[in-house]
């Protein structure tokens, strides 16, 4: 088939909108189909259209039905879809509108009325492991990565309001990648590097450049208010970083509801704790890893592969 990927993320950008737009579309030419990225929908007799963002893609998906009223659609639920003002801002149309709905964790289904439920097909977002050379862990800091751009439904800097006022002998330093989404982010994190000793913030970095620093960090954390299902986590998991995650539903529908690095959403003070907890306690960073252990078996490419295809065969059996 011809699939057209719309996706509101400019090309180059490190939007995850972007990153997942990518790594679908190698997906897709591995399956054996031809796949032309775009911004918006212009008119091409594409076989089959997948759209990333309900809301955001909701012109192009209306005005490829329009054209092509027999062929499928297939849309990508992002976080702000799953856990913003979605029927409130006219996404029904865009749900009824499309055969599948792809989510990327298994409690996102619960926001959706029940009349759009039976369409939805979670797929986890896969992750490779990053190659074994290069820096092992640094030894006189105990690395804490926080991955991620800098805007407020991260809620980005509440790793570094968790590690003021740590015990002298703490070694913790907090390592925030990810570019600024606005100007109040940026002095922000600007006035936290000049003031804050145990933070730095390396602005955006090449994924190569993350991962390596990622793979290097003794614990990563993933503070966000909402989340649709974060990559990153993917990322960690998959080369055994241990994570701290806050308690809501994008982090738990990959984590598991006992995954026992939970802290609750805006709470620096026990963020603070398991901190401690993880720098102080061999014993409880393993747990972490082994918890981690059935994400793990759900983020092989071949994984993620394997469920595109069987998506496809559903809404396009005959390949047509």
């Amino acid at each position: 088939m011809h699939i057209g990927l719309v996706t509101p993320a400019p090309p180059y950008s490190r939007n995850g909108n972007r990153v997942t737009a990518n790594r679908w579309a190698g997906i897709l030419r591995s399956l054996g189909h031809r796949v032309t990225i775009s911004l918006d929908y212009d008119g091409q007799d594409f076989d089959l259209l997948v759209a990333i963002h309900a809301l955001r893609s909701a012109g192009a998906v209306a005005a490829f039905k329009a054209r092509r009223p027999d062929s499928p659609v297939v849309v990508l639920l992002a976080g702000t879809d799953v856990y913003g003002p979605l029927y409130e801002e006219g996404g029904g149309p865009v749900l009824d509108a499309a055969e599948r709905l792809v989510t990327l964790q298994r409690l996102a289904v619960d926001e959706l009325r029940e009349e759009h439920k039976g369409k939805v097909r979670t797929i986890v977002q896969s992750a490779r492991p990053t190659p074994t050379s290069g820096p092992s862990p640094n030894a006189r800091h105990f690395d804490v990565s926080v991955v991620g751009h800098l805007r407020p439904v991260k809620d980005p800097f509440l790793t570094a309001d968790a590690t003021r006022r740590l015990p002298r002998e703490s070694r913790i330093r907090v390592l925030q990648l990810g570019d600024s989404m606005g100007p109040a982010m940026t002095r922000r994190a600007n006035a936290l590097s000049a003031n804050h000793p145990r933070y730095t913030w390396l602005h955006g970095l090449p994924a190569w450049r993350a991962r390596r620093l990622l793979k290097r960090s003794r614990v990563m954390v993933i503070s966000s208010l909402s989340e649709g299902g974060a990559n990153v986590v993917s990322e960690a998991a998959v080369d055994g970083v241990p994570i701290l995650a806050s308690r809501m539903p994008g982090n738990v529908g990959l984590l598991g509801d006992d995954y026992p690095g939970y802290f609750p959403v805006g709470d620096s003070s026990e963020l603070r704790r398991l901190l401690l907890c993880c720098e102080s306690d061999p014993t409880f960073l393993a747990c972490l890893r082994e918890a981690e252990a059935p994400l793990r078996s759900l983020i092989d490419p071949q994984h993620e592969c394997a469920d595109w295809a069987a998506l496809l065969d559903e809404v396009a059996p005959d390949g047509n």
